[in-house]
């Protein structure tokens, strides 16, 4: 007896269910060092849209927080997979003998930047000098590494520690304050002739939202991470050509977002994420001179307390060369 069209189908149905289970049935956690956002525009696109599952992950994205130590639960063996805002906590980390190691990036150059008013232009490291410079506690190690890159002593700069916001320079406390450029709804209040000049372009060439795992996860599972790696780009790739509807994606994912906002962040961090370097060597390529160029700045800046890291400790190209053929090359 013949089975109908219609039986066919049905039973196609069931029998693909055990294949998208066994497609999507491992558990794999990206830590973030701080709440998710318009950083994970690309893996929210390829959660949504199938990518991981495709690969056979099933992901979850980890939000971090003042309690919750990102680097700590990937050295832990807790989570698998690890990003966090920028490239310096990497090498710091293992510095103190963490287990952490880079395998792609997904900003080839660092938004970070230096802001001033457009009546009080700074748009150079050279005119720093004799300036107030409003900065977080945090980020007083990067104005130290502009001033030795650019040779300008630390007594002609005065720092003031301030939090995130742009009100110090508004009122005339401070003549430069610091953030991303992907920041743009920070950015309105200081006006369109605002004057600004990049991190990356004052000699301090750090990345931005560094992959990070093991180097047990490296060595033990690395098609685990060129899976995770292969989804994320393709995310990514879809992002950027696609860039309403993946804001549309992550705003669905985080509802307390503002659409119109992470349009406009998305639209700089996505020149961020794709570059002359990405449109030859694919999305998350990073550059070992790079790496090594870091490791000796923070080096010559006092940072590594304990030791100085090796090159091949803080970062792999293993995973890259993995997926070399599969990651979006776009620039």
């Amino acid at each position: 007896m013949s089975l109908s069209r219609r039986t066919l189908m049905m039973a196609g149905a069931v029998l693909s269910v055990p294949r998208l289970a066994r497609a999507a049935n491992t558990p794999t956690e990206m830590q973030l060092g701080w709440i998710g956002g318009g950083n994970q525009l690309g893996e929210v696109a390829g959660l949504q849209l199938g990518y991981f599952a495709e690969e056979g992950l099933d992901l979850k994205i980890v939000p971090g927080g003042p309690n919750n130590d990102g680097v700590a639960a990937v050295a832990s063996g807790r989570s698998a997979v690890g990003q966090v805002s920028s490239s310096p906590s990497l090498m710091l980390a293992v510095s103190q003998d963490l287990p952490v190691r880079c395998f792609a990036v997904s900003a080839q150059k660092h938004p970070y930047a230096f802001f001033s008013l457009g009546k009080n232009p700074v748009r150079t490291p050279a005119e720093l000098r004799g300036k107030k410079v409003g900065i977080q506690a945090t980020g007083a190690v990067l104005l130290r590494a502009v001033m030795a890159k650019n040779n300008i002593d630390p007594k002609d700069v005065q720092i003031v520690i301030i939090g995130s916001d742009m009100t110090p320079v508004m009122t005339g406390q401070v003549d430069v304050v610091t953030g991303w450029l992907t920041n743009t709804t920070a950015l309105k209040v200081l006006g369109a002739d605002r004057a600004q000049f990049r991190l990356w372009d004052a000699g301090v060439k750090l990345y931005a939202n560094p992959y990070y795992a093991t180097p047990e996860t490296i060595q033990k599972q690395p098609e685990l991470l060129a899976r995770f790696l292969r989804a994320s780009a393709r995310g990514w790739g879809y992002a950027y050509a696609n860039r309403e509807k993946a804001v549309e994606m992550l705003v669905k994912q985080y509802p307390n977002l503002v659409a119109a906002d992470e349009l406009a962040a998305a639209q700089v961090m996505l020149d961020y994420a794709f570059d002359e370097h990405t449109k030859a060597a694919g999305y998350g390529a990073m550059d070992p001179a790079t790496w090594q160029e870091q490791i000796d700045l923070y080096a010559q800046l006092g940072q590594f307390t304990k030791r100085t890291p090796k090159l091949d400790e803080v970062m792999t190209l293993d995973i890259l060369k993995r997926t070399a053929d599969s990651r979006a090359k776009i620039g």
